[in-house]
């Protein structure tokens, strides 16, 4: 048997506390997400409470300061192409005699639900409607079908153990596409607007140009090649622009058509930041909102203080709830200081990108903007690129111009013909200012725009250009033409 041996190694480990990841994990959270977070460990640790001393001592200061008054979601085809008291809220303290009545919500029908109450309309047998159904079951929110007859045949005979034709499958597709609105059912662009097309009832020359186009010529169509639509169908440079209206008019996404409260997906932005100029000076304040002042409940506390003192003659499950409140007091002093830690490094961040940026927050012009990377704010702040990225991500400032992500002030910069470094944000700004103003039937190429910039003090190659205006989301000038 071999001798065992002892050995001693040095090792060198990262490893984060419990607090520590706490922490990185508040940074992250925008302040509506910091909300729902905080109520989640008040549900979850008792021990944690809500400090309405001096939430309500804040709330008088304001009311104080302020004066008291008397009291009496369509996309074009161009862009698709390119008061009760405190106490009621506790159980068991409603009167008998208090009315409790059950207010009716009333919330309109979906997209899909409204498709299959116009199919209710359609004379279908069982079988039929059934098809029918299972179709518009794989529409998807813009209105379009994106899967093939063969596919959904196939999906029908596996898992519904029904037997259905490519022929009888497409003819359903076809009862599919009349409903409202017009191009539901499509499996594509090309096939969505020459079912919109096809739909309207008065079909003049333009509809009819229309239509041959995106029937035959939707590749030079796309890529706007109109001198051979021109040649091909043997019209007239008016009567290719008469068309095109005519296609411009109709919506990519029919679905997108269809309005209902319940199918509404609106983003609301709580910023994490307010910014005020108070006697010529710039202050910034976190966003509170619903977020409590929290402290460790005093009734927990004093019960692990005489748990403590009375250590002697202690059974198992007294011994057990003081592990169980020591552990809970622990965790809620934890919590409470890395809130206190994320405030305190939000508002060193946030200074921070002030100072850095103070022509800017004062007159609200984009071509104030200094260069400004995290290594930057890492650097004034003394905190690590990391966090400046945490502090960073998801966050809103709102000003007396409008409300901006953290974000929109980290640009790269670039030296001009003086030396001076200058914001590529600024640069962009320029670039874009030049697009909007250009001449649409003889859009500016990506080599003058370069030729352009260098004029105005900006040394920047042909490719540079083409880099920022993918970025800004501009098509190439060919694409950006019209007739």
């Amino acid at each position: 048997m071999a001798g065992q041996k002892l050995s001693i190694q040095q090792k060198l480990l990262q490893k984060l506390s419990p607090q520590q990841i706490q922490m990185i994990k508040l940074l992250e959270l925008p302040a509506i997400q910091l909300e729902q977070r905080v109520k989640r460990e008040l549900e979850e640790n008792p021990v944690l409470d809500v400090d309405d001393n001096h939430r309500e001592g804040e709330e008088r200061e304001e009311e104080d300061k302020e004066p008291k008054e008397e009291t009496d979601t369509d996309i074009s085809i161009e862009e698709y192409l390119n008061n009760e008291p405190s106490y009621k809220y506790k159980t068991n303290n409603y009167s008998k005699d208090d009315k409790k009545e059950d207010i009716p919500f009333s919330i309109g029908s979906t997209f899909h639900e409204y498709l299959a109450e116009q199919l209710g309309l359609v004379r279908l047998n069982e079988r039929e409607q059934a098809l029918a159904e299972y179709i518009i079951g794989n529409i998807d929110e813009d209105g379009y079908l994106r899967r093939d007859v063969e596919s959904m045949v196939d999906d029908l005979a596996f898992s519904m153990n029904i037997e259905v034709s490519d022929e009888e499958m497409t003819r359903m597709l076809n009862v599919v596409q009349e409903l409202d609105p017009p191009g539901i059912g499509a499996r594509d662009l090309h096939e969505c607007l020459l079912i919109q097309l096809k739909r309207k009832e008065y079909q003049p020359e333009a509809v009819e140009n229309a239509t041959s186009i995106i029937e035959n010529y939707f590749n030079e169509f796309s890529k706007k090649h109109y001198d051979k639509i021109m040649q091909r169908l043997v019209i007239k440079e008016e009567e290719l622009r008469d068309a095109i209206e005519e296609i411009m008019h109709l919506n990519p996404k029919p679905g997108s058509s269809y309005s209902s409260p319940s199918s509404r997906n609106n983003q609301v932005i709580i910023p994490d930041f307010t910014l005020e100029i108070i006697e010529g000076e710039l202050q910034v304040y976190l966003t509170r909102g619903n977020i409590p002042d929290l402290r460790v409940s005093s009734h927990y506390a004093s019960m692990l203080k005489a748990y403590n003192e009375n250590k002697k003659n202690q059974s198992k499950e007294q011994k057990d709830a003081i592990t169980f409140v020591k552990q809970k007091l622990d965790s809620a002093k934890w919590f409470i200081d890395a809130v206190k830690q994320r405030h305190q490094t939000l508002l060193l961040t946030m200074n921070a990108i002030l100072e850095y940026q103070k022509d800017f927050f004062i007159e609200g012009d984009e071509n104030k903007l200094n260069p400004m990377i995290l290594k930057d704010i890492a650097e004034d702040t003394g905190l690590d690129i990391s966090t400046i990225s945490r502090v960073s991500n998801s966050k809103y400032i709102q000003t007396h111009f409008g409300i901006f992500p953290l974000k929109y002030f980290f640009s790269e910069s670039m030296q001009d013909e003086s030396g001076e470094e200058v914001s590529t944000r600024r640069i962009k700004r320029i670039l874009q200012d030049i697009i909007e103003n250009e001449d649409k039937h003889k859009p500016v190429t990506d080599e003058k725009l370069a030729l352009i910039l260098r004029k105005k003090g900006f040394p920047i190659a042909r490719r540079t250009v083409a880099k920022y205006r993918e970025q800004l989301g501009i098509q190439v000038a060919r694409l950006r033409k019209l007739l």
